[in-house]
């Protein structure tokens, strides 16, 4: 049975009555909508926002994605569901607020409410115990490593994480990430925490150490970083999967906004990752197409 809440008023809402059932949110007309429990300013544009969808909450796994619109009108924007709290009915999402759309959604305050959060998408990353594995994330990318490094923590993997950032404003989650990780090394580019340098010299100086060598690496980042990583493991052989990021729209592999090259053929991200083997993706393609409306994007940005 649907209950009268009071009326809502808002640039979100725009007018609608809402309705609530304990559980979830609804305009008149019994549309759904999702009720931010919490947003956590983590890092400088980047927010952990804390949001009401208990069948997403419910079905998710490590590696998956929704599609969020702020409001009815707003673009759809991909997010990694960071963690989820089924007895809550939760999910954890990390939204980097750099363009107008995003900066609509992180705008969205604890009570406040956001129109669709669809999922979850996507393939399930590969869990598997390989024993040593090493989880290497850059920036944002933090973000989205968390829930793939503490699924593969949770299997018995025994978790070697590496994170890195330009200064140490940027460098997130690494409490959350030592919770569980039998070592956590950091990186920043200006040496304001952890090792001066990136990522990668921490990840061959693991690959260079018999004991510690790892039999798979996750990374997660900026795609120069990924290449680097990619790069680096080749030569061993070292099962490398990295998660891809290209433009998306729909989610679902009907638009083909999101294609990339891997092993020479043409993959939808959305629906055949977002994760992939890094030794066989085009990155000179996948950087080409994500700079392709950067000028369309900077309007976006400053709202123009």
């Amino acid at each position: 049975m649907l209950l009268l809440c009071p009326f809502v008023r808002s640039g979100r809402e725009g007018g609608w009555a809402v309705f609530h059932d304990g559980e979830n949110h609804f305009l008149a007309g019994g549309e759904a909508m999702f009720e931010v429990v919490q947003n956590d300013l983590l890092a400088p544009n980047l927010h952990r926002m804390v949001v009401k969808a208990p069948r997403v909450a419910t079905a998710r796994k490590a590696g998956q994605f929704v599609i969020v619109r702020a409001d009815r009108e707003a673009e759809r924007i991909p997010l990694t569901i960071g963690d989820a709290d089924v007895s809550e009915g939760t999910i954890t999402l990390f939204v980097q607020a750099i363009g107008a759309s995003t900066r609509k959604i992180v705008e969205a305050a604890a009570g406040e409410v956001l129109q669709d959060v669809a999922g979850p998408l996507g393939r399930p990353t590969e869990i598997e115990n390989w024993g040593r594995v090493a989880c290497v994330g850059g920036g944002v990318g933090t973000a989205v490593l968390f829930p793939l490094a503490k699924a593969l923590a949770e299997l018995g993997n025994e978790v070697t994480t590496i994170i890195g950032g330009r200064s140490e404003p940027y460098i997130i989650l690494a409490d959350e990430l030592a919770s569980f990780s039998s070592d956590l090394r950091i990186t920043t580019e200006d040496g304001s925490l952890g090792r001066k340098g990136f990522v990668t010299a921490e990840l061959a100086d693991q690959m260079g150490d018999p004991e510690r060598c790892p039999q798979a690496v996750f990374a997660v980042g900026p795609v120069p970083m990924m290449r680097a990583v990619v790069e680096l493991t080749r030569p061993q052989g070292i099962k490398t999967m990295v998660s891809l990021n290209p433009i998306m729209i729909d989610g679902t592999g009907m638009c083909g906004g999101c294609r990339v090259l891997v092993d020479g053929e043409v993959k939808f991200a959305c629906v055949d990752g977002p994760e992939f083997d890094g030794h066989q993706v085009d990155f000179v393609s996948l950087a080409d197409r994500l700079t392709m409306y950067r000028d369309v994007e900077e309007k976006c940005r400053i709202g123009r």
